[in-house]
């Protein structure tokens, strides 16, 4: 796995570690198994673009793909495998980037479209010793719109010598005609158990002392890149003296302290504002920035929440005993207050950035999630305000919104509210507010209808009302039309009735309860459900950090 060097000088981790082969490139399975295949069936195709993230391994990739379909064997017979040798002197030479038929460039100083000419003027050109002429373009995005346009029709139709491999941590800039004349590959970013894995084995291979919390650190600041996490890990070993310790990578990184971070956490789910204020201080006073802390409590808030709901994470293998510790200690706090913490977080994240003194806005942060966790939720004053007004989830409360109304299954046209429930059925909103806002009825039976119309009403509405009428009920329907002034319509009424609704409703113990507690409160409208409905609805809890909004009832 390691790099030699000739010299004896010393070579940075991320250099000396990088991979030799295919086993050691790490949470890249479906490129492998795509080359695997592709070099067993003799499909090998001849341009590849890889994308992904900085330090996941996408030039050394490439020199692999290179190394591979080159491979002659220690025998020198040997063909294309996915297990270079790594002893015969084409794998040497290429290992060592200095084989004169891979050829590899660097998009970001090489971006014209002259320099690309110089590269398509020796691809005629057989290669010297190997099997294939090798291009490998490095950050191939960096090229300008000629130097593409010079290279697409190359790209194309390649000698069956020459095999193009671009990589590249901007993929959206590379143009679609590149793209698709190119297999793609998308470099996974490490996960944090990776990394640890990797750490452990190159400390191991350095003979360096190490604590697995310090690791954890390393690894969640590398944000899945392995040579950012081997550089990082290089500093922690020169910084520690020949050790990595948590403390030493704490104050390298900056990091807070997580158990401390964990108890301020505490504290403000406990809405204990005086002990917030203590804790962070120690924080900063120890070197934490403020964004750091942020960023931390945000971690704790989606890794509580994300053990809520998948309790098995617990033990997985990318916590560390910190972290697993706090998951315990606070898994008592519900979704709906980690949900609104997280909010509040996210929403103070821009509010730090813009702040003349961070410190001091961050404190106002914390200061409003301590006072607004330790307040009720909804769901939780609901229940109290209940208590407080006597009543009981006996149905009460249900009896009354019920005495308001319920639908009928039995569809029949005997009155106007027996036409609306049809058009609703049926989908007609438009001739349904046409009907209600520009039409008083004077009389309503079956088949018989006596009207007043409003001068402002479309002049297809009679038209329309008896030819949906006919069709829905099969029979004939004839039209009164007085052209007056109109009386009471449909929706004047259903006004009237919704206000007369909202003064009896309001005189429920309940209902009073609620807005004598919440002062300006109004009743905004009253959506009609029968008992049982009710009864069969599951209880909801709702966000503290949301509205609460009633929406209007349907027309029905």
């Amino acid at each position: 796995m390691a790099e030699t060097n000739e010299n004896n000088q010393y070579v940075a981790l991320a250099r000396k570690y990088r991979p030799q082969n295919f086993e050691d490139l790490l949470g890249q399975d479906a490129l492998v198994q795509t080359l695997t295949n592709a070099i067993k069936n003799n499909r090998l195709h001849h341009a590849y673009i890889l994308t992904g993230i900085r330090g996941v391994g996408k030039t050394t990739t490439a020199r692999l793909i290179a190394r591979a379909i080159n491979c002659i064997g220690p025998d020198g017979q040997g063909g294309p495998t996915i297990h270079p040798c790594g002893e015969c002197e084409t794998c040497k030479a290429i290992a060592a980037d200095r084989h004169i038929d891979v050829i590899e460039l660097d998009a970001a100083s090489k971006t014209g479209v002259d320099d690309m000419r110089e590269i398509l003027d020796g691809i005629r050109y057989k290669p010297v010793s190997a099997r294939y002429k090798v291009y490998i373009i490095d950050e191939v995005h960096m090229l300008s719109k000629n130097a593409f346009n010079a290279l697409l029709k190359t790209l194309e139709e390649p000698p069956a010598h020459v095999k193009f491999i671009f990589a590249t941590t901007e993929i959206r800039k590379v143009p679609v005609t590149i793209l698709s004349r190119c297999q793609r590959f998308d470099l996974q970013r490490l996960s944090i158990e990776t990394l640890t894995t990797l750490f452990k084995k190159v400390l191991t291979a350095e003979k360096v002392t190490f604590e697995e919390e310090a690791l954890n650190m390393v690894a969640r600041a590398a944000d899945g890149s392995a040579r950012d996490g081997l550089s990082m890990l290089d500093q922690a070993i020169v910084l520690g003296d020949g050790k990595v310790e948590s403390e030493t990578v704490k104050n390298m990184l900056g990091l807070a302290d997580r158990q401390q971070s964990g108890e301020l956490y505490e504290k403000l789910l406990s809405g204990d504002i005086q002990g917030v204020l203590q804790t962070l201080q120690t924080l900063y006073t120890n070197g934490a920035t403020p964004m750091l802390i942020m960023q931390d409590l945000i971690e704790i808030t989606h890794l509580l929440a994300k053990v809520k709901v998948i309790p098995d994470f617990i033990n997985d293998a990318s916590l560390s005993e910190t972290d697993r510790a706090l998951c315990k200690n606070l898994s008592t706090a519900p979704i709906s207050i980690l949900s609104k913490i997280w909010q509040m977080l996210i929403k103070g994240l821009s509010e730090l950035q813009y702040a003349a003194v961070q410190i001091d806005a961050l404190e106002m942060i914390l200061i409003r999630i301590a006072y607004s966790a330790a307040l009720p939720t909804p769901a939780a004053l609901l229940e109290e305000l209940k208590k407080k007004s006597g009543l009981k989830n006996n149905g009460t409360a249900t009896a009354a919104v019920d005495s308001l109304g319920s639908d009928s299954q039995k569809i029949t046209l005997d009155t106007t509210d027996d036409m609306l429930k049809l058009m609703t059925a049926k989908k007609q909103p438009l001739l349904m507010y046409a009907v209600k806002n520009d039409i008083s009825f004077k009389s309503f039976e079956n088949g018989k209808i006596h009207i007043a119309v409003s001068e402002q009403a479309d002049k297809n509405l009679i038209y329309n009302l008896r030819t949906f009428l006919e069709k829905e009920t099969g029979n004939t329907w004839k039209f009164e039309i007085d052209y007056e002034p109109l009386g009471e319509t449909l929706a004047y009424i259903e006004s009237k009735e919704l206000n007369r609704n909202k003064k009896n409703i309001s005189e429920y113990p309940l209902v009073r309860a609620i807005l004598d507690e919440f002062n300006g409160a109004t009743i905004e409208t009253i959506i009609r459900k029968s008992v049982r409905e009710v009864q069969d609805e599951e209880p909801t809890e709702f966000d503290g950090e949301e509205n609460i909004t009633e929406t209007q009832e349907d027309e029905d």
